[in-house]
């Protein structure tokens, strides 16, 4: 059994994005040469998420919305862990809603998806360095 281990880093200019990471996990698993198996993407960090969706912007939009609206940023004094000087108990929250990680099958060297799948890193409390990992293991 083989495997590869890479590491990617986002670095968003807001506090909340959503982004694409399909070609570059794509690209990491056709780099490992492994043509069956799994590939295990998971955020390093507890105020991040990947997940597994549709890539439509009104979608996305609607993640969004949904997310703030179960657990609004503001006002930042609505949770108890903000009181240790954080001011972002909401993005726990959202991270703990969407989920820390995603495993897809290795088919024949590529990613097996059904029809729509992309991998997505959510932020949600950006403005810094997080990583994702990213494991492929098989033959």
């Amino acid at each position: 059994m083989k495997s590869q281990t890479e590491y990617l880093t986002f670095n968003t200019k807001s506090r909340r994005d959503y982004i694409n990471i399909t070609g570059k996990i794509e690209e990491i698993v056709r780099k490992s040469g492994i043509q069956e198996g799994i590939c295990l993407v998971n955020a390093m960090h507890i105020t991040s998420s990947v997940y597994i969706n549709d890539a439509e912007s009104g979608l996305i939009q609607d993640f969004d919305d949904f997310l703030e609206e179960l657990a609004p940023h503001e006002p930042i004094s609505k949770y108890r862990h903000n009181r240790t000087g954080e001011d972002n108990g909401d993005a726990h929250i959202k991270r703990t809603i969407m989920g820390r990680e995603v495993v897809v099958a290795v088919t024949k060297g590529r990613l097996d998806f059904g029809p729509w799948e992309q991998i997505y890193y959510a932020e949600f409390d950006g403005r810094r360095p997080k990583r994702v990992l990213v494991k492929v293991i098989g033959e």
